[in-house]
């Protein structure tokens, strides 16, 4: 009977973008992997990769007590239907609710992948402030404990997690970011002298400096300059920082920035642009679109915040630092390289560089097996010898 790995998300869209790289390896070395998340328009696709998709009913923005115990149910009663050697779960909700239910049908091992604190840890807001000891209390009962590893993508959220006491600092592993296919999403040499763009390409949170991106493109507009910004990205209804669509399309009728929504095709995207901006005071893990922008050789312009500073270390050595929730300082910046487009090049060459040497998914599968051969019997092959 083959090793059976449980992968659980609290979207289909997550598992298919960023695990479906690991989820073949293991398919290919004779493990069954099953993909489990709430319903979703991706997970039909998994079946073309020979992976198997179980559904979970489960609201990812629900704080109902009642629903969300019968959510723990449902997947309790799938772990014991699937009964895999290991579960590994991503998100710091699924990783609490995955972490119980595997406890409750006596899953053998168990991996939590949090990539950032999220909107909890992240925000101001009353709720979030009521929210903050509810989850602390749920992650110190949960995630370090039983046969399990912590994965984390920052040593920032390391040393909270230790210092808090949310996690034993001997079950925390740091792999930085969910990797990026360096080979898909390769560096263009852009011809003439056309305009700049700039591209922000995330969930539409306000954490993620959303607003001022926007703000930083009317300022620019009111100066009388081309610069373009491309906004691509859909509003995330589960979470309460979302920005509304309707106040997206005022921006776009606006022509302050161009709309491009859910993009499929993020390489051929990144062809197009020449900086991406992501000014974001949220607490990141490692933001996907900063490693694909500097694996595309973009010139990249973030905030020197956990998560941020491990694709741009710093400020004029691998891209450019804007101070948070300062959109003057974003349009400053922004104008600095529509003027100089020499730099706009230097610093993508040494984005790529940094891509290369850090964030190649091939390195990120390769210490994913790493960690859980801490915890199987029976440990899969390494993807490459690129790890050493």
């Amino acid at each position: 009977m083959p090793m059976r790995i449980v992968f659980f998300a609290n979207t289909d869209w997550y598992l298919y973008n960023f695990r479906l790289s690991t989820a073949r390896h293991l398919h290919a070395h004779g493990a069954e992997v099953v993909m489990v998340s709430p319903p979703g328009e991706f997970g039909a696709r998994f079946a073309e990769h020979g992976i198997r998709w179980e559904v979970l009913p489960m609201d990812r923005a629900s704080l109902n007590p009642a629903r969300e115990a019968v959510t723990i149910h449902h997947l309790t009663r799938l772990l014991r239907r699937e009964r895999p050697q290991l579960i590994h779960n991503f998100t710091v909700k699924c990783a609490v609710y995955g972490a119980l239910a595997a406890r409750l049908a006596n899953v053998p091992a168990v991996v939590n992948a949090v990539a950032g604190m999220g909107y909890v840890y992240a925000s101001d807001t009353l709720k979030a402030r009521v929210l903050r000891p509810v989850v602390s209390a749920l992650m110190r009962s949960t995630l370090g404990h039983g046969h399990s590893r912590v994965i984390l993508q920052n040593p920032d959220d390391a040393a909270a997690l230790t210092e808090s006491k949310l996690v034993p600092d001997d079950r925390i592993r740091i792999i930085r970011s969910s990797g990026v296919n360096i080979d898909r999403f390769q560096p263009v040499t852009h011809e003439g002298d056309g305009p700049l763009r700039v591209l922000l390409a995330a969930r539409l949170l306000r954490e993620k400096g959303v607003g001022e991106f926007v703000e930083a493109a009317r300022m620019l507009k009111d100066r009388g300059r081309t610069v373009q910004f491309l906004l691509a990205g859909t509003p995330d209804p589960g979470n309460p920082s979302s920005y509304a669509k309707h106040e997206i399309e005022q921006w776009h009728r606006e022509g302050l920035i161009d709309w491009l929504g859910h993009v499929d095709d993020m390489p051929a995207l990144m062809r197009t642009v020449h900086v991406m901006a992501l000014p974001s005071y949220y607490r990141e893990g490692v933001p996907r679109c900063l490693i694909e922008g500097a694996a595309s050789g973009l010139c990249l312009i973030t905030t020197d915040l956990p998560g941020c500073r491990e694709v741009v270390t710093g400020h004029g050595i691998d891209g450019l630092q804007v101070p948070p929730r300062d959109a003057p300082s974003l349009a400053a910046l922004v104008m600095q390289l529509d003027d100089d487009r020499a730099l706009v090049k230097q610093l993508g060459v040494r984005a790529r560089e940094r891509a290369e040497r850090h964030f190649d998914e091939r390195l990120v599968i390769d210490r994913t097996l790493e960690v859980y051969a801490e915890l199987l019997a029976d440990p899969f092959p390494a993807r490459s010898a690129v790890a050493g």
